[in-house]
């Protein structure tokens, strides 16, 4: 059976044919059939090395060219000439740990930080932001009038839109210009990692706050510190129902995704009985958007805690001692969680599970088992530390190498990456159609209903109808990607960058089929749209 791959391959190679006419001639040499994955893919890859064992020691040499290409397109979220000028003047192991060592909060370059500042969500307190728009929901229902709670009902959607809008623009402009590339990577995929959906009650007020909060501040940091975070952010306790866990009324939801998804992993080693178990642990972590206090019992007033929206409410949690993987918990309140806590992620499925799922996500579908273990044996070394798990992957040999099978590029690696390549240092102006565009492929930001997430291997992302439709955005951002760069309603001109460090850098490293192509482009506009639409850029 034909591969996926394959076909998105040929996709691609018809696509350059269209649009350069005589250079169709050129392009079916050497091509075949049926060709499996890694093996003449026509990526100027050299062929298929598969990859076995892994040594993490850096390479005595410095970086090719074609292995800082490949270096810097997997460690951000797409190579810029900048980047690979600081990769080739620092030396790889060094670049890493430098990245590794992030400030999350570091501000971007000016210009862009002043647009995120600009934004409502930086200029507004998060817990006032979400109580004036559920006062607007809330007295929606009370309003006298259709045409009053018409009005009032609109102004709560526009509200949750305003500040999803705003959350995504956040997010991209840091993707597209932040230097801590590696830190803007690992915040996508730890959100991916604990998704919540926007359309979940009050999740997408929640969301700013959540990133920002929850995530960002351990990103690079303690995955135990992130778990605890997580466990206790409005959003995820809102998202997975763990608000509607008391002692009589179990839910057992967010037990189950905590094992499942967030630590353990499916098959690592928990039973149902355990996720009841841990169920009752997570009783009374709950979400309170009033201001008061609620009325206590006087004996568990003292166990009560509150942080924004965050509460644990005593009354609500089953104080009998639990069973969680062969540890007896004592009842005692919110102190149960964090030795729960502690336990999964001092468990070896939990290395295991995060480390094989960052190397898919940077490396590979199928990555080396033993670098898998290298990694999750730094994880079980250092109790989680994101760096320490990260530093084997990064300085693998096979995470630059050249000849070792490409990843495939997500939706959202393929448009940032399209815009960091072709228009560098220009800012973006109006991100809303580039969070458009996303949500055409696929990929919407804040958008995957279920929590476990986008996927992160190729076959989710390479059908011909995604091929289809990146062919049609690299036609849009080829030819100059206008409403990107001017303000939305605006018809300003907008020239087209200057392509010449691109096409430089780029040449010797496309295969001879790409090269053959894009010499027959007239003009630069076209020459962008072949080189988007290559197979070559389809990889990282």
């Amino acid at each position: 059976m034909m591969s996926k791959l394959t076909l998105s391959r040929r996709r691609s190679l018809r696509w350059l044919t269209g649009l350069t006419g005589a250079a169709g001639a050129h392009l079916g040499n050497g091509l075949g059939t049926g060709v499996g994955v890694g093996v003449g893919l026509g990526l100027g890859l050299g062929g298929s090395v598969l990859i076995s064992g892994c040594a993490t020691a850096p390479a005595a040499a410095p970086l090719d060219a074609q292995q800082r290409q490949r270096a810097a397109d997997r460690i951000g979220w797409g190579a810029t000439q900048a980047q690979l000028t600081r990769i080739e003047q620092t030396g790889w192991p060094r670049y890493v740990e430098q990245q590794l060592k992030a400030d999350p909060k570091a501000p971007l370059p000016a210009p862009y930080q002043a647009g995120i500042d600009a934004l409502q969500i930086s200029r507004t307190d998060p817990l006032q932001r979400v109580r004036e728009a559920e006062n607007l929901r809330r007295n929606s229902d009370k309003a006298a009038n259709e045409a009053e709670r018409v009005s009032l009902r609109q102004s709560y959607q526009t509200a949750r839109q305003q500040t999803v809008r705003e959350a995504g623009e956040r997010q991209l402009i840091r993707q597209l210009y932040s230097e801590q590339q590696l830190l803007e990577q690992m915040a996508w995929f730890w959100f991916n990692h604990f998704n919540v959906h926007q359309a979940k009650r009050e999740v997408a007020l929640l969301l700013p706050d959540y990133e920002d909060r929850a995530l960002r501040p351990q990103t690079l940091g303690s995955f135990r510190r992130m778990l605890g975070a997580v466990a206790r952010h409005p959003a995820m306790l809102r998202y997975l129902d763990n608000d509607q866990n008391a002692v009589r009324a179990i839910n057992e939801n967010y037990a189950r995704e905590l094992m499942e998804l967030h630590t353990l992993g499916v098959n690592g080693g928990y039973s149902q009985k355990d996720v009841q178990e841990l169920a009752r642990v997570l009783t009374g972590f709950g979400v309170r958007l009033e201001e008061d206090t609620p009325r206590l019992n006087p004996k568990l007033a003292p166990l009560y805690l509150r942080d924004g929206f965050y509460e644990f409410h005593p009354g609500r949690h089953d104080f009998g001692d639990k069973l969680v993987l062969g540890r007896t918990i004592k009842g005692r309140g919110a102190e149960e969680l964090d030795e729960v806590l502690d336990l999964l992620v001092a468990h070896p499925s939990t290395a295991q599970h995060i480390s094989r799922k960052l190397a898919v996500f940077f490396l590979s579908d199928q990555p080396p088992p033993a670098l898998v273990d290298e990694m999750a044996r730094a994880f079980q070394r250092t109790g989680g530390d994101i760096p320490a798990t990260l530093r084997p992957l990064l300085l693998s040999p096979a995470f630059t190498a050249p000849g070792t099978p490409p990843k495939f590029k997500d939706p959202q690696h393929y448009l940032l990456s399209s815009l960091r390549a072709g228009f560098e240092s220009r800012a973006v102006v109006n991100s809303q159609p580039l969070q458009n565009w996303l949500k055409r492929l696929g990929q919407g930001l804040y958008d995957k209903q279920t929590p476990d997430g986008y996927p992160l291997t190729d076959e989710a992302w390479n059908s011909p109808g995604q091929m289809t439709t990146r062919f049609e955005l690299a036609r849009q951002i080829g030819g100059g990607a206008a409403p990107l760069f001017r303000p939305d309603g605006s018809n300003t001109p907008v020239p087209m960058p200057d392509l010449s460090a691109l096409r430089g850098r780029t040449q010797p490293v496309l295969a001879p089929n790409t090269r053959e192509a894009l010499a027959q482009a007239g003009s630069p506009q076209q020459w962008l749209s072949l080189y988007l639409s290559s197979p070559d850029f389809m990889y990282r």
